[in-house]
């Protein structure tokens, strides 16, 4: 093969670039074989670099774009047809290789002008009109014969048109106008489709998780938003489905109760069985738990095959979708993985997953890319549940996000997160100033609601826990509210005081004589911990929902087994918290 290209270079290294054009362009024409492929990547790399400065060129970039989109290409004097089954774009051309005018032609309708593909190809933004391109094809793309493709197609449009409806009934004004419709509307910012754009959704934004000012609310507000979007499809389906044929929204519209508009069931509505269903295309694709890819399916009634999802650890489906997150990672015997997440203030934080907590089967996840439904009532709780796992997914990121490398020792703060359920984790640390464990509960109930419970810490003040969960959602980060936590408990807990040699001798010598610790709650229970997890000089017990130092030294401690030393980094493998955990098991068992 680099013989044929070395020839082929040699031949017409005199020749005009136009000359080139023309024998890449007479081999694509020869039947298809391997041989192909080296010359088409030529010619889109020549399309690439050359400036397209006359109708020729544009044509060239025009027919290139066509065919990788598995389009037709046809020529008539100035105008370019770029065809498909179910439309075509009209493109009139100018001799200096400029665009006159653009067209968007659906099938059976008449061509709409089109100014987003007209400025994009005036700009020279051929990349960008690809995409677009790419997406109009897949909105349009839909499998089977004629007949089949325009019930399809119909199908489509009724689903479009009802979504529409439901996107212009009230909803409760909470953030901006953009972002309230985002992440509240009961089918998100709708994106009507038109001839020259897809049906599509938006339905979760979020700030990125760029970190550049030292106070919160700058921080917040020069943070830019994020969208989660899905293109509305339909695509065949081993199992036949009933999809509509007219609206399925009562007239004039009314709701539910719950908010939600009444909707007319397909047996008393004009409604056919067809080899297909409809399909919500997520842009990007989502990690989501197992448990809510059930709920999927039990909202929708529609199977998503397992053979279609590679189910993982959820930490590492986030991890293999961050490329910062791939590139900073730290692993721990191959299974924990250690992030550094920079702060204002030359903070660095430490955040590690540990591998085993978040390997059992219940916290396994999959990337889902698309929901097969049938029925435009199962878009709004579709939509709730992927916003849910949105926010869920959007907090353990802020963790694993990583700007500098850097070994964990080297950090300010450690932190362990733990899964406690399907909506719940728990972040522990070191207190400041003292040995003693805190551990912050966040637990996420659904998309709007953020709990954040703090166990540990005697802050002795009832609104911290509202304060967190506060900061919680409005930063979508963890490391911003750890640090607002931190900062606090800096401020209630006291330095230690210094002690003399004589005192602090004694004082070892009395630790290492001593082989009982114990905690007992209000009630008289008493909770016994072993050795191995180095526990600090204050026990703990629990009341009610809430940790609190023990006070009382009076009681007798149980004597408890000693264990080996540990090591002196608190949350690695062999360290404090690992010893613990793997005694004591999970927060939720010792709440």
């Amino acid at each position: 093969m680099k013989s044929i290209i070395s020839d082929l270079h040699l031949k017409f290294a005199e020749k005009t670039w136009k000359e080139t054009f023309q024998l890449v362009r007479r081999c694509m024409d020869k039947p298809k074989d391997a041989s192909r492929v080296p010359l088409l990547r030529s010619l889109e790399r020549l399309q690439e670099v050359v400036n397209v400065s006359s109708m020729n060129t544009m044509r060239s970039r025009l027919e290139m774009i066509a065919k990788q989109q598995g389009m037709g290409f046809h020529i008539t004097e100035a105008t370019c047809y770029l065809t498909a089954d179910m439309f075509y774009l009209e493109v009139v051309l100018l001799l200096c290789g400029g665009v006159e005018e653009v067209k968007v032609a659906p099938h059976g309708g008449f061509p709409v002008p089109s100014e987003s593909f007209l400025r994009l190809l005036r700009l020279k933004q051929f990349t960008e009109f690809a995409m677009k391109l790419a997406d109009l094809f897949t909105q349009y793309n839909i499998p089977g014969d004629n007949d089949q493709k325009l019930k399809l197609f119909a199908s489509l449009q009724f689903l479009g048109k009802d979504l529409e409806q439901i996107s212009l009934l009230p909803c409760v004004p909470i953030d901006s106008a953009q972002g309230d419709m985002i992440n509240n509307g009961r089918v998100g910012c709708l994106i009507a489709g038109k001839a020259d754009c897809p049906l599509a959704i938006q339905f979760y934004s979020t700030p990125t998780d760029g970190m550049k000012t030292s106070d919160l609310q700058e921080e917040m507000t020069d943070r830019e938003m994020v969208v989660q979007a899905a293109m509305v499809t339909v695509d065949v389906s081993d199992v036949p489905h009933k999809l509509q044929t007219a609206s399925v929204i009562q007239q004039p519209p009314q709701l539910d109760p719950q908010g939600y508009p009444v909707f007319l069931p397909l047996s008393e509505m004009p409604s056919e069985m067809l080899p297909a269903c409809f399909h919500l295309k997520l842009q990007p694709a989502i990690p989501m738990m197992c448990s809510f890819v059930d709920k999927l399916r039990q909202i929708t009634d529609v199977v998503i095959a397992d053979v279609d999802l590679q189910w993982a650890a959820l930490p590492k489906l986030l991890m293999s979708s961050s490329p910062s997150a791939k590139i900073h990672m730290e692993t721990l015997d191959e299974q924990d993985a250690i992030f550094t997440a920079p702060l204002p203030g030359s903070v660095m934080h430490s955040y590690i997953l540990p591998g085993a907590a978040w390997k059992v089967p219940a916290q396994r996840g999959a990337v889902v890319d698309s929901i097969p439904f049938t029925h435009p009532a199962h878009v709004p709780a579709l939509l709730e549940l992927l916003r849910h796992q949105c926010v869920i997914n959007t907090l353990l990121r802020s963790c694993m996000t990583s700007q500098c490398t850097g070994t964990g020792s080297e950090c300010d703060q450690h932190f362990e997160v733990r899964p406690e359920s399907d909506t719940s984790f728990s972040v522990t640390f070191q207190g400041p100033h003292t040995d003693s464990l805190v551990v912050l509960l966040v637990n996420v109930s659904d998309s709007h609601q953020i709990t954040c419970t703090l166990f540990g810490a005697e802050i002795g003040d009832p609104s911290m826990d509202e304060n967190l969960s506060t900061i919680m959602k409005k930063s979508m980060s963890i490391p911003l509210a750890l640090r607002t936590l931190y900062l606090k408990l800096e401020e209630i807990t006291p330095a230690p005081l210094s002690a003399s040699p004589e005192a602090t001798t004694e004082a070892e010598n009395d630790q290492s004589a001593s082989t009982t610790t114990a905690a007992t709650d209000t009630n008289g229970a008493l909770t016994t911990f072993s050795q191995n997890a180095a526990l600090p000089e204050d026990d703990f017990s629990l009341s009610g929902s809430a940790c609190y130092a023990n006070s009382d030294k009076s009681e007798l401690l149980p004597e408890i087994n000693t264990s080996p030393a540990v090591s002196p980094y608190p949350f690695a493998p062999g360290g404090v918290f690992s010893h613990w955990m793997t005694n004591n098991g999970h927060l939720s068992e010792l709440i």
